[in-house]
């Protein structure tokens, strides 16, 4: 059983995160992508459902479907991983806090992929592992 566990402990964070990224990048893609698929079905749900106290229901769309395509994108790279993880947490903040309170098991599913890309950034095989690599030398 040792021998397991010392296997396990040598998986590298790289890894794991890129494993977190691809996750998270699926999840919020998909969402994205069901926005833009229609577009005032999407406004209607902003309007009705999901209205926000603080922003217009078209505001909110835009701002909704441009993260979950955008911050998708960056997170599969791993570029601006702990920006993009940032952003998406306080999406999950929003939504339940507003919209589905309900929903806590799937937004701490979430929260447990996009906690650790934030806490320790995108691992080794990522855009951002990469700049920091390529701006060392210049320093």
């Amino acid at each position: 059983m040792q021998r397991l566990i010392s296997w396990f402990d040598r998986i590298p964070y790289g890894l794991l995160a890129l494993l977190a990224r691809v996750a998270a990048c699926v999840v919020f893609w998909r969402s994205g992508r069901v926005k833009l698929d229609d577009w005032s079905a999407t406004l209607a749900l902003f309007e009705t459902e999901y209205a926000l106290p603080l922003l217009p229901p078209q505001l909110a769309a835009c701002l909704a479907t441009g993260l979950e395509l955008g911050g998708s994108v960056l997170l599969l790279l791993g570029l601006g991983t702990r920006f993009a993880a940032l952003a998406f947490i306080g999406m999950i903040a929003t939504i339940q806090g507003f919209v589905y309170p309900q929903a806590w098991p799937t937004h701490l599913q979430w929260l447990a992929f996009l906690l650790p890309l934030l806490a320790r950034g995108a691992g080794a095989l990522s855009l951002d592992a990469v700049l920091v690599r390529w701006r060392r030398p210049c320093q």
